[in-house]
């Protein structure tokens, strides 16, 4: 809690200063008020006097009128103060949030990070207001009590003593059983959040499978066992108040039966009695709100702790210490001289070292040679770096006991196009996720137009590369602000050639307000076909050099994907034809018919690259790509029946 205060605090310390005082200065006129009405008793109505009555209600009413203004003073600081750092919390966090890698939003989860930024944040705000009008009050009331009625007679102070700590032992026994309950309900709170977005999330998953029971037992089961946690607490703290107050009364009678033995024998007045028991009834109340406030307090702490992890997270993904790359011309290469400094790809020998295909290789795997570099119009120098170049690169999760990439090597020259292919959970996404540094490689090096993805400024390379991932996500707004992410000065002519290109154009033309027309949360008004088209121009808006489909046409029939796949092409080559680098394209798909034409192939199996190479040559040599053409009715007649491939040949060439 301190940590923030220190940390977000300085914008409003005026707030935090002046209105404590405001508070003190309340609460000092409280504590006058037992000493006049005792004047009013023993100097008006013990005497029959009308006048001592009459000056000590004006002073009163004086009183009530300056402590009112103090506190609505207090009010307005603690507003300011609370509102405000809760906001500049939120902004924070949320900043923060958005600058994790996804290997430590993993970590968080997406419930758990929702639950931090909303309750956690208001139980800080409620506990610095609270803090500022209630903190000083109470202790201060209560010790100021203590010492008032001390200094009226010790005897009876005595008493007060007594029974004050009476109330403190059992409030400090019952809070300390408590906090561990508030501290689990947060966790709780989690859990009930987790449920409710997965249900509302993929509500018509439910829905299809009939599972609308089973979801509302399982929001059952998580509320109950979070009421359950509440009702433990509510239990031990329904003990307090009534406790509180047989204490008090008993003390008060106590008080009431020696006071009056005193008030007889000429020892105190009925005035100081009435005060005395004033007194004593405001400290005992003040217990009870501060055992409020440490309730407060203790929920505000776990939730600041929780606040403090996420902004104590580094990022385990950053740019710092890079330097912008400069680019070549429209050609969008890094310069000579950075590639002759050895940021660039090495020579024909390193790279014959490293692992990555020579010229022989090339031709093997499908690479341009560089007479098919020359026929392709590159611009100069263009031919000598790959867009993109992968160096024994591996991935492993945290705390996963293998790898989910391993060992992956293969080159991508301007205007390629890569398919990625294998079946569910082989790592095609965590491959192709390396590439803009959703995550970084734990081994091996991943190379952006020659140059190291750990050295390019993130938003640099993000510009560079484009993403289109395996869920179509739109936000709310309109398909203008949706198509504009990665270039936010985009024509109206470059958005329409972007969905053109993505074969959005035609049902865009058909929407009565065309590119201003709205899109709802998550694009729940389209289709899924429909979103993912208006991803892909998205994608294609800014012209990346280098674009990553990661499954992202599996909602479009065979034509429109044909259709996409013919436009792509078109593409590159206008790019080309025009001087500018062509963008290459890496295509992840479980389909053959999406990547059967792509320059390259990469066959994956449980992280491993398995095969590697043109379609034809795959259908000879790889027998994993044989089984997945073979389950998807896929015949080429370079596979004569019964052909079969011996492991060694497939992982040579793979």
């Amino acid at each position: 809690m301190f940590k923030l205060l220190k940390r977000f605090g300085g914008s409003y310390r005026a707030n935090l200063v002046l209105g404590p005082l405001c508070k003190l200065i309340e609460v000092v006129f409280d504590l006058f008020t037992p000493i006049i009405v005792a004047y009013m008793i023993d100097a008006g109505v013990g005497t029959r006097s009308v006048q001592p009555v009459l000056t000590g209600g004006g002073i009163l009413l004086a009183m009530a009128a300056v402590a009112i203004l103090f506190a609505l003073a207090c009010q307005k600081m603690a507003s300011r103060a609370s509102q405000g750092m809760g906001t500049s919390i939120r902004h924070s966090l949320y900043e923060h949030i958005n600058a994790l890698s996804h290997a430590d939003l993993d970590r968080f989860g997406t419930p758990s990070l929702t639950t931090r930024i909303t309750n956690d944040v208001n139980q800080v705000q409620l506990a610095i207001a609270l803090g500022i009008r209630q903190l000083m009050r109470w202790p201060f009331l209560a010790v100021g009590s203590l010492v008032a009625a001390l200094a009226i007679d010790v005897r009876l102070g005595l008493i007060f003593v007594v029974s004050m700590a009476v109330v403190g032992g059992l409030f400090w026994f019952v809070m300390k059983a408590c906090i561990p309950y508030y501290r689990s309900m947060q966790a709780k709170l989690d859990r009930i959040a987790l449920i409710v977005r997965e249900g509302l999330s993929g509500v018509r998953v439910v829905r299809a499978f009939v599972r609308e029971g089973h979801e509302r037992r399982r929001l059952a089961d998580a509320a109950q066992d979070q009421a359950a946690t509440a009702i433990a607490v509510g239990r031990l703290s329904s003990v307090l108040n009534p406790v509180t107050f047989l204490v008090m009364y008993l003390a008060v009678c106590a008080i009431l039966w020696a006071g009056g033995i005193q008030v007889n024998i000429g020892e105190l007045t009925q005035g100081q009695v009435v005060a005395f028991v004033s007194y004593m009834t405001q400290a005992l109340l003040s217990i009870v709100y501060v055992a409020n406030l440490v309730v407060v307090f203790t929920k505000a702490s776990a939730s600041a702790a929780r606040v403090n992890e996420v902004l104590a997270c580094q990022p385990s993904v950053t740019d710092e210490g890079a330097e912008p790359v400069e680019l070549w011309g429209s050609a969008g290469l890094p310069g000579v001289a950075e590639r002759a400094d050895g940021v660039g790809l090495p020579d024909t020998a390193e790279q014959a070292g490293a692992g990555l295909p020579g010229a022989a290789e090339q031709a093997d795997a499908g690479l341009p040679d560089a007479a098919e570099q020359a026929d392709a119009d590159l611009p100069s120098g263009a031919e000598q770096v790959p867009t993109l170049a992968l160096r024994n690169v591996s991935f492993a999760y945290p705390g996963a006991a293998a790898d989910a990439v391993h060992d992956a090597t293969l080159a991508l020259m301007p205007g390629q196009t890569l398919g990625v292919i294998g079946g569910t959970g082989s790592g095609k996404s965590t491959l192709v996720s390396l590439i803009p540094r959703l995550y970084d490689a734990t081994e091996g090096a991943v190379e952006v137009l020659g140059r190291d993805v750990r050295a390019w400024q993130l938003k640099q390379l993000r510009q560079v590369v484009s993403m289109v991932p395996q869920q179509a996500m739109l936000v709310s707004g309109t398909i203008r602000s949706n198509l504009i992410w990665r270039d936010a000065k985009a024509t109206d002519d470059d958005l329409w050639r972007a969905l053109e290109l993505a074969q959005a154009s035609e049902f865009v033309r058909t929407l009565a307000d065309g590119l201003d027309a709205p899109v709802e949360a998550g694009g729940k008004n389209f289709s899924g076909g429909q979103r993912q088209r208006l991803t892909i121009a998205r994608a294609l808006v800014g012209a990346p050099k280098l674009l990553i489909l990661d499954d992202s046409a599996s909602a479009l029939d065979y034509k429109t994907d044909a259709a996409l796949r013919v436009a792509l092409a078109s593409y590159g080559r206008d790019a080309a034809a025009s001087g500018e680098l062509p963008p290459a394209v890496v295509v992840v798909s479980q389909r053959v018919a999406s990547v059967r034409a792509a320059d390259l192939i990469c066959v994956m199996r449980r992280g491993n690259v398995v095969g590697l190479g043109t379609h034809d040559e795959l259908v000879r040599t790889c027998a994993i790509y044989q089984e997945i053409c073979a389950s998807q009715g896929v015949e080429d007649e370079t596979v004569s029946p019964g052909t079969t491939v011996s492991r060694h040949e497939e992982v040579r060439h793979g």
